[in-house]
């Protein structure tokens, strides 16, 4: 008796050992105020920027298919529709390494390494390439509101500008570290980088802090609230807020999941995450933060 016993011991704990050799290891964190809605099929090639037109109601996907200085010419732009399903995978082809992007009057702006790509959304098509003098990694985007295209470059902590059909530099300083993810709020210029978010006057350009202990920033976006969402491309999304202690969203570097350029459309509460070396987009629901 002793003798079953002891071999039924030995079964059982050999059971809870392959049990545990197979569990799952551990999964990413997502705040009880998202509600993940969808992803799209792994064909979104280093999914870089996501950039909703609301006119067509259509996500457009910038898809760097390759490194992100690589000039290999086989860069796109693909479309998404807001379900997540692939409308038009390679729609605007012939970019190197495309980026972050914006919308202006039936215009689709796109950084690409060190150069800023205009496309007439109607057409599907390129019209204009605008070499930015210096360049060496463009990146993210955003437009006020009489068309000035504000273009942030990483690594020589500059910001330039298309104004009037020229490109150049319009911000240089010692304040600027590795700037990302842009944000035009009223008349500022909000510029996420590595540790904080500065503002710059649109009129002026005098820099200031404006929330700092941030963590690093890619995408930059304002969730309608008062509040701004950023991610950090290693995986991370965070809520934060200039008088706020910033909370986490998403987490999803044990999945080793990346989190680029995201974008948050208001009127939907939807936040998009581009997963770049994972290929897709990742829809999620937020409840209102206040």
């Amino acid at each position: 008796m002793n003798a079953m016993l002891r071999m039924f011991a030995l079964l059982l704990v050999t059971a809870l050992l392959l049990s545990c050799q197979s569990a799952p290891k551990t999964t990413h964190f997502m705040h009880d105020n998202l509600t993940k809605l969808w992803e799209t099929e792994p064909r979104l090639t280093t999914s870089e920027s996501v950039c909703y037109n609301p006119t067509e109601n259509l996500l457009y996907v910038s898809c760097i298919n390759g490194q992100p200085l690589e000039k290999n010419g086989q860069g796109f732009i693909a479309k998404v529709d807001p379900d997540g399903n692939i409308v038009d995978l390679t729609w605007i082809e012939g970019l190197d390494a495309p980026k972050g992007m914006g919308i202006y009057e039936g215009k689709l702006y796109v950084t690409d390494i060190d150069q800023l790509v205009e496309i007439d959304i109607a057409d599907g098509a390129i019209v204009n390439r605008f070499p930015a003098e210096g360049a060496q990694f463009l990146n993210d985007i955003s437009i006020d509101a009489v068309g000035n295209v504000y273009v942030s470059d990483m690594t020589t902590n500059k910001i330039h500008r298309l104004s009037a059909g020229n490109f150049e530099v319009w911000l240089e300083s010692e304040m600027l570290d590795t700037p990302n993810g842009l944000f035009i709020e009223n008349d500022f210029l909000l510029i996420g980088m590595a540790g904080s978010v500065l503002k710059a006057g649109l009129q002026d350009a005098v820099l200031s802090v404006y929330i700092e202990n941030t963590g690093g920033i890619d995408g930059l976006v304002a969730d309608g609230n008062g509040n701004y969402i950023i991610s950090d491309w290693t995986g991370n999304v965070h809520l934060i807020h200039p008088e706020k202690e910033k909370i986490k969203l998403l987490d999803t570097t044990p999945v080793k999941q990346n989190a680029a350029d995201i974008e948050f459309i208001v009127e939907k509460n939807l936040l998009l995450v581009p997963t770049f070396f994972d290929n897709r987009v990742t829809a999620y629901e937020v409840k209102d933060f206040q």
